[in-house]
């Protein structure tokens, strides 16, 4: 039987055991509890960084979306307008990928843009039709006006107002040619310096230009080139006129070139910038697409018509060389393929454009003008037979005839008494006046019709106009 002392004895060692074993458990618990304590504020602590990035991110990406749309993309739509405009980056690494919405912008922009133009130049092009037709039909009636009365005033007030009409008709035209039409008209082959006489008569201030004709006689252009020269050649002298002194001239040279015929215009003006002159040459080389918004308000539209035609019809327009005078050098190349051939005899030029400084019986026909074929039995080659010259005129190749023999006067017939009076006294009485003598050298000279004689009197007109201005200044010449 176990006594008493030993039964506490053992009660208190197991009970210290179990003490011990239960401060143990503790102890680990408490350590475990603070290290997960020390965890939850580690994750709470990287949380709150966390959320402080997130907050900073979302602060710089909704700064980065402001200033997309409040400036890089106004720039952007303003660039496609204006290219000189630059366009802010973004505002740090992240904003990068915004670039692809300028982009997609730049595509839309361009896009709408084009459909907007077309659809402009679809409406303008209906209305230059119609006002083009009312202009010729207005050309028509002065025409007529013209050929049906001949009183000088009257015939002044109609050439006025003829020359107004043709202004209103060209600006319609290169209106037009800027929207994509034809040019309005289809014209016979002409002389070239013809087709610049009619580029220089649609203008104000025409009397200005001075044109020095250095071609062959008989050089022209094939139909189809003839109104597209006359509008380019219209375009460069308004050019010309608009931006030089109304006291100088503006001179415009034909001469020959090596592939085709080059009609050079200079001016003593104000002259271009480098920009501006490059800016020009690229509009009338034509190789570009000109929009209407980029010519300006109110838009200019002659640059943007020389390249349309140019692209047309295959002509070169360079301005990149400075006039001499100052001003701006033009310098129109027609090309080989562009020009023909007329008998200047048969078909001369118009009596106002400027008489050429070749002589015409100094230059034989073109190789490409003149086909030699074969002759008669011993292989030699011959010309072809020409045409039959009018009656009056030559052949330029043919030997001036020989003067014939002039006529023998007839013998004076026996005289005829002079009737006497009834005081004795002789009468004068009236002879008929003797007909000259008809030449056989000399053919009847045709009748005119109305149009030559309208165009004689306009001629007249101007070169009055002319010498009187011509002695108005050397009056008031001080030397």
């Amino acid at each position: 039987m176990i006594e008493i002392p030993e039964l506490a004895a053992g009660g208190l060692a197991a009970g210290t055991l179990s003490a011990f074993a239960l401060g143990g458990g503790l102890l680990r618990a408490r350590r475990a509890r603070a290290r997960q304590q020390a965890e939850i504020e580690a994750l709470r602590a990287r949380l709150d960084a966390t959320g402080q990035e997130l907050d900073r991110a979302a602060a710089a990406f909704t700064a980065e979306i402001e200033h997309l749309v409040t400036k890089r993309m106004p720039a952007e739509a303003t660039r496609s307008a204006h290219t000189h405009v630059q366009v802010p980056g973004p505002l740090g690494p992240a904003g990068t990928g915004t670039d692809r919405v300028l982009e997609g912008l730049r595509n839309a922009i361009a896009h709408e843009r084009k459909r907007v133009d077309a659809a402009a130049r679809a409406g303008m092009r209906g209305t230059t039709r119609e006002i083009q037709a009312g202009l010729y039909r207005l050309q028509d009636v002065l025409h007529g006006l013209q050929q049906r009365y001949d009183d000088p005033e009257l015939a002044q007030t109609l050439f006025a107002l003829d020359h107004e009409n043709e202004q209103s008709l060209r600006r319609a035209q290169v209106a037009a040619v800027v929207c994509g039409a034809w040019v309005g008209l289809a014209r016979e082959e002409s002389h070239l310096v013809d087709a610049v006489t009619g580029g220089q008569a649609r203008l104000v201030g025409y009397h200005r230009i001075q044109v020095h004709h250095h071609l062959e006689p008989g050089t022209a252009l094939v139909s189809h080139a003839v109104e597209p020269v006359a509008i380019i050649v219209a375009e460069l002298l308004d050019n010309a006129l608009r931006h030089s002194s109304p006291d100088t001239a503006v001179v415009v040279n034909l001469e020959r070139a090596h592939h085709g015929v080059t009609v050079t215009v200079d001016d003593a003006g104000v002259g271009m910038a480098p920009d501006e002159r490059a800016r020009a040459q690229r509009m009338v080389a034509g190789s570009e697409p000109i929009l209407l918004s980029e010519l300006g308000d109110p838009p200019r539209m002659g640059l943007a018509a020389i390249g349309q035609l140019t692209r047309q019809f295959d002509l070169t327009v360079d301005l990149s060389t400075p006039s001499p005078y100052g001003g701006v050098r033009a310098v129109l190349l027609v090309k080989n393929h562009l020009l023909s051939y007329i008998d200047p005899v048969l078909h001369p030029a118009s009596a106002s454009a400027a008489p050429t400084t070749r002589q015409q019986e100094e230059h034989e026909p073109q190789p490409d003008q003149v086909h030699l074929v074969p002759g008669g039995a011993d292989g030699t080659r011959r010309r072809p037979a020409s045409p039959e010259p009018a009656p009056g005129t030559r052949s330029p190749f043919e030997p001036a005839p020989t003067p014939a023999p002039a006529p023998a006067r007839p013998a004076p017939a026996d005289p005829v008494p002079e009737p006497v009076g009834e005081d004795g006294l002789p009468r004068r009485r009236r002879r008929a006046p003797a007909a000259a003598p008809a030449d056989p050298r000399r053919p009847a000279s045709p009748s005119r019709t109305p149009e030559e004689s309208a165009a004689a009197l306009g001629a007249l007109q101007s070169a009055t106009n002319a010498a009187r201005r011509a002695a108005a200044s050397e009056g008031s010449d001080p030397r």
